[in-house]
This record gives C-alpha cells, structure tokens and sequence, in this order.
C-alpha cells in the first residue's frame, strides 16, 4: 500500500495511551508506510501528512483538553484528509465491559463535532494509583478498586489495538 506519510499523535496522562499510540504506529509501519508517533504537545504542522490518527486518555467522561485543542487547533487539515481516533479509558476494564461500548463512544461526540473521524478505537487502559497526582483522586481510585469497580494494573488488549490497526489503515488511504 503506497501512503505517504501517516501521524500517529496522542495525549496521556499517565503513559497508557502512549504504549496504545505506539503499538498503532508499529502495526501501520509494518509494510514500510512512514509513520510518525508523536505527544500532540508536540505537533504544530500537519502539512507533511497525508493522514493523521489522533487519541486521548479520558478523564471525567472526556478527552484531555489537550486533545480537543489539537483537534479544534487543527480542525480544518483534519477534515481534508482521513482521519481516525481512539480513546483510553479504564470503564472498557470493568466487568461487562461490552455493555458500556456505547456509553463510552458518546465520549468521541465533541470530537466528532469539529473532525469526523474514519474510524473509532476504544481501548481499556490501565491504573497504577500510584501515579495519580492529587490525594483525592487516589483516595476515590482505591475506594473503587476496594469496591471491585476496577482492578489496578494494565488492561491494554494488544490483540484489539493491532487488530484496528490493521483494519483502519486501508481507510487512511483514501
């Protein structure tokens, strides 16, 4: 398949959807297409690409506000070429994970407003309560791990992030 040069970019809070981002760009790479895996903090120019899969870790239901100001930042280049997102979120880790699927895809709406996305992926993410900046925070992760709401740990599905990989890329072409 002949692309030009795909950006794989991305917002994470505490490294889970880094790993995500970068297990994408290996699966797109593998039949030598360039791609690019960059932090969105990092991306001021979309011009050298001819496709972009943008993602975020959620917070609170939504996208890191990094995330959407990339989007609305680079509204208009993203609506002129394909474009895919996915998310990382820790609900897609719980029991009965599929009943949520569509809850959890709401969470794409404000993006879908500024930039319609080719394709959506939405991954469990993982949880280290160690990491988590504020006391607060921590406490309500642990009362949710004691309550058997979550589980710590990572709960990344290789498998399911290769497989949509695999299964976007032919639409990033287009």
């Amino acid at each position: 398949m002949n692309m030009e040069k795909v950006l794989v970019t991305y917002a994470s809070r505490f490294g889970y959807t880094t790993g995500v981002a970068e297990a994408i760009g290996k699966s797109l790479s593998e039949d030598g297409t360039h791609v690019d895996v960059l932090p969105m903090r990092d991306v001021k120019d979309l011009s050298a690409y001819s496709a972009v899969v943008a993602g975020s870790a959620i917070n609170g239901g939504e996208w890191l506000p990094e995330a959407i100001a990339f989007v609305r930042d680079h509204q208009t280049e993203l609506n002129r070429r394909p474009f895919a997102a996915f998310l990382v979120c820790m609900t897609l880790t719980m029991r009965n994970a599929e009943r949520y699927r569509s809850h959890v895809a709401a969470w794409l709406e404000p993006l879908r407003a500024l930039a319609r996305p080719v394709s959506e992926g939405l991954f469990a993410g993982g949880l280290d309560i160690s990491k988590i900046p504020s006391f607060g925070d921590r406490l309500k992760f642990r009362l949710s791990v004691l309550f058997g709401v979550w589980k710590e740990g990572d709960h990344r599905d290789w498998d399911a992030i290769r497989a949509w990989a695999v299964q976007v890329k032919p639409l990033l072409s287009s």
